[in-house]
């Protein structure tokens, strides 16, 4: 009978303990990862996580599957996501609005964005433009403005549903100017857009991804991008200042997209996706292709710089619709 001596076991102890540590390096992930989008197919945080399906696969075989969980402004995915085991396979891709403005005017929500849900890593932003029909007649955002003082029932605005980012924006600009237009909410900006084209609605604050299409089409005429600085996408439309309303210049919005996962995601994997978000932004190649749908590529952040963008901006629309009094639901 053969004898074992203490190092013929520790030699055996060793290789097998090799494919252990392997297999738990490689533990994450084993099997495809569910991202959540709150939208329907075609927002700005769908398109993203489509291009973060073929990129993670062509980087190393990860597989995502797109899960778009639309309705209630947001609230129906981010409520899945926040009730989901927190283990790295069910992850939220939103842009801001449903994380920041639809808490800020929904009461009852059931969950807390701030406590159920962690920061991962800021992806992708894009602008707001503000746009009217394409044979408006002013050319500028100060000509609209005096167009709509000298004729305050004549004209209508539009915003892509009540309680939304444009319907926020758009009172805030009517207050800080002084006037008062009937808004009229839409079910998303497709149809809103396909009236303004059409003459039906004369002022609309909407994100670029859904927009710039529509100015570049002749459909829509842009008047200013809601930013103190122009867009590297569309550098032919100019600032709030640029178009005649600098005192606007402190309504400055953006739209942006970032990953988040339920409270209790192990730190290992919140590592692991914001390493793959981070690698993406510094692949010119992908910043292209981030381009070509309307979106810039955020340079590379840790998750809490995330975190910090929901808490401010929370706060900040918080704030806006109870100036407002802008309440959506019980």
């Amino acid at each position: 009978m053969m004898k074992l001596t203490r190092r013929d076991l520790f030699a055996a102890s060793a290789i097998l303990a090799a494919p252990a540590i392997g297999r738990a390096q490689a533990a994450y992930p084993n099997r495809p990862v569910r991202f959540v989008v709150p939208f329907p197919p075609g927002n700005m945080s769908d398109l993203i996580s489509r291009l973060m399906v073929d990129e993670m696969a062509n980087r190393g075989g990860v597989q995502i599957v797109v899960d778009n969980r639309a309705g209630a402004t947001g609230a129906i995915g981010i409520q899945a996501v926040s009730r989901s085991t927190p283990d790295g396979y069910t992850l939220l891709m939103s842009s801001n609005s449903p994380l920041v403005v639809n808490p800020a005017v929904t009461r009852n929500l059931p969950f807390d964005v701030t406590k159920d849900l962690v920061p991962i890593g800021l992806v992708g932003w894009t602008t707001f433009l503000i746009v009217v029909p394409p044979d408006f007649p002013a050319n500028t955002l100060a000509e609209a403005i005096a167009l709509f003082r000298a004729n305050p029932n004549r004209y209508i605005a539009c915003n892509p549903g009540a309680g939304t980012f444009g319907n926020l924006v758009t009172e805030q600009i009517f207050r800080a100017v002084g006037i008062k237009m009937e808004q009229v909410p839409y079910r998303g900006s497709a149809q809103a857009l396909l009236d303004m084209q059409q003459g039906r609605v004369h002022f609309m604050v909407d994100a670029m991804t859904s927009a710039l299409p529509q100015v570049q089409g002749k459909a829509v005429k842009a008047l200013a991008v809601l930013a103190n600085r122009r867009s590297p996408l569309a550098p032919e439309i100019p600032t709030l200042a640029e178009s005649g309303m600098p005192d606007l210049a402190p309504l400055e919005s953006m739209a942006w997209s970032g990953l988040l996962g339920p409270v209790g995601t192990p730190p290992e994997v919140i590592s692991f996706w914001n390493r793959a978000i981070t690698a993406m932004q510094n692949d010119v190649a992908l910043v292209r292709r981030f381009a070509s749908i309307n979106v810039e590529m955020a340079p590379p952040s840790p998750p809490e710089r995330l975190g910090e963008m929901v808490r401010t901006e929370l706060a900040r629309w918080t704030r806006v619709a109870q100036e407002a009094n802008i309440t959506v639901g019980g």
